[in-house]
């Protein structure tokens, strides 16, 4: 579509609102709104989406998701939309690209104070690391970012640490920001650039909810498929965080 010359993504934002139904029963409705954002005024947050991980399963799954999340990156980039890759505790590989000292040059911006406010606590388990394929000593053997995803040099940014993302956003003048990646119940939600400190710094947010993967192991509650952890994590955003979108919305 076109908004005075300018690309746009139409955005299709699902949440879900507590509420009863027409006989006093307490229900949850799904609400679908149709947000139309400027290209240019969009950030796309890719959140830890490394070379290799210390479970197998979510390795295996992040290298499915990579080449689909960079044909959506490079769409999107190609419309106008700020990419900022944040590969978190990878930043010493990347200190000599041009994408990772165009946002260290950028001033300082101090974010309003940040409300905590309550939410429930996450409903799957992931106690034991949430790893599906047996591995249960958590460690760190990420190097960099997964191959797959392209980082565009004279474009993008690179920055695990939020008060550098924030900055970006307020230079660039973004009004939205997507965030994708993994995993869905930690880091997604958790980093200092993610989910959690962007609604609580007033930023509006949005999950790429068909770009992401939870740490779940379905030997732990709720005794569902991996699949379906996901889906529940999905759906937790949705409720108490922020709205979902799928990355069709960034394609078309």
């Amino acid at each position: 579509g076109e908004m005075t010359g300018q690309a746009v993504f139409t955005l299709h934002e699902r949440r879900w609102n507590l509420g009863q139904d027409d006989d006093g029963h307490v229900v949850w409705h799904e609400e679908i709104v149709a947000h139309t954002v400027q290209a240019g005024r969009t950030a796309i947050i890719v959140c830890d989406m490394w070379d290799r991980h210390w479970s197998r399963g979510a390795a295996e799954r992040v290298d499915a998701l990579a080449p689909r999340m960079n044909e959506v990156l490079t769409a999107a980039r190609n419309k106008g939309a700020l990419i900022i890759h944040a590969p978190s505790e990878t930043l010493a590989f990347y200190e000599d690209f041009s994408a990772r000292r165009r946002i260290l040059d950028l001033p300082p911006l101090e974010p309003p104070e940040a409300a905590e406010f309550p939410v429930p606590p996450l409903p799957i388990d992931a106690s034991d690391g949430g790893s599906d394929t047996g591995e249960v000593e958590i460690h760190s053997p990420w190097t960099c970012q997964n191959a797959a995803i392209e980082i565009d040099e004279e474009r993008d940014l690179i920055s695990d640490k939020g008060l550098e993302v924030y900055a970006a956003l307020g230079h660039f003048y973004i009004g939205q920001v997507v965030i994708m990646g993994v995993h869905t119940n930690m880091c997604v939600l958790n980093r200092s650039f993610a989910i959690k400190h962007l609604v609580l710094w007033n930023v509006p947010v949005v999950l790429a909810r068909d770009l992401t993967d939870a740490m779940y192991n379905p030997a732990k509650p709720p005794y569902v498929s991996h699949d379906e952890g996901t889906q529940i994590m999905i759906g937790y955003i949705e409720r108490f965080w922020c709205p979902t979108i799928s990355s069709v919305d960034l394609l078309s």
